[in-house]
């Protein structure tokens, strides 16, 4: 069972697991109408924090800088929303109640038939304040307002890949032939040639025969290697616009004397 304490043992804690791990930052708690004692707490949840969830701090605990939640983090952050934040009222914690009752056995209804009230406590604001009776309050009022906080995370954009595959083209190369031709050669009779020139008839019909060469191009092909291919990269640094929306408050003077005029502070 959960200890009961002060709204001020959960300002400017961080919300965990029962493991200990991180949920998210904790925004406003809510009070219940009727005992005045801290009902529920909002989680600041997603990417950049920007989602706000609702969670019921019964079976939670505080252990220094932590509220321990017996929720992990995608169960806080698909809470049902809430359209007015100033408020809950009993059907609305119903419907929280029976969200949550589903992870956490014996959760069950705590309302009692009481609204639950904003505190107006945020982050590490005080409580003074929030209402115009209660113990807390002084004689100022704190105006806050919500700011973009924007960060980085790493998502993969593609995949690039090498493929190898093969071509055909036409290759035109100059390759030096050699060929025989025939020349006519003609050497007079002597006396170191006249047996040879005499030794057949005299009057005769003869042929002789010369066998031409030639080379002709032999084309072939080998496979050689020429280069080597790899993937790398590289970190290039561009800007991107954020838009987002926040809300502020603003503090109206109602002065019915009339000294102080009227009108806001922003």
């Amino acid at each position: 069972m959960t200890e009961a304490l002060g709204v001020d043992a959960y300002v400017g804690k961080t919300a965990v697991d029962q493991q200990g791990n991180k949920i998210g930052s904790g925004g406003q708690v809510y009070l219940n109408d009727q005992t005045g004692q801290p009902d529920w707490i909002t989680v600041n949840t997603g990417l950049f924090g920007l989602r706000e969830s609702f969670a019921p701090l019964a079976g939670s605990s505080v252990n220094g800088d932590q509220l321990v939640l017996p929720f992990d983090k995608n169960v806080v952050k698909d809470a049902p929303d809430i359209a007015d934040a100033d408020h809950l009222d009993t059907d609305e914690q119903e419907n929280l109640y029976a969200y949550y009752g589903r992870y956490v056995s014996g959760l069950g209804s705590r309302t009692g038939g009481a609204d639950t009230t904003n505190t107006g406590v945020r982050d590490m604001r005080g409580t003074e304040g929030y209402d115009t009776s209660g113990p807390t309050t002084d004689d100022a009022m704190t105006r806050s307002e919500e700011r973009l906080r924007v960060g980085t995370e790493q998502v993969e954009a593609g995949r690039a890949r090498l493929r190898k595959y093969v071509t055909t083209e036409q290759q035109s190369v100059q390759v030096p032939v050699t060929r025989e031709e025939v020349r006519v050669e003609r050497e007079p009779i002597t006396d170191a040639n006249r047996g040879d020139a005499l030794s057949g008839p005299d009057i005769s019909e003869e042929e002789h025969e010369v066998v031409l060469h030639e080379e002709r191009p032999v084309v072939e092909t080998e496979a050689v290697p020429v280069e080597r291919v790899r993937l790398g990269t590289e970190t290039v640094t561009d800007e991107q616009t954020v838009t987002g929306q926040v809300r502020k408050e603003e503090i109206e003077v109602d002065d019915p004397t009339g000294t102080a005029g009227r009108g806001s502070v922003r």
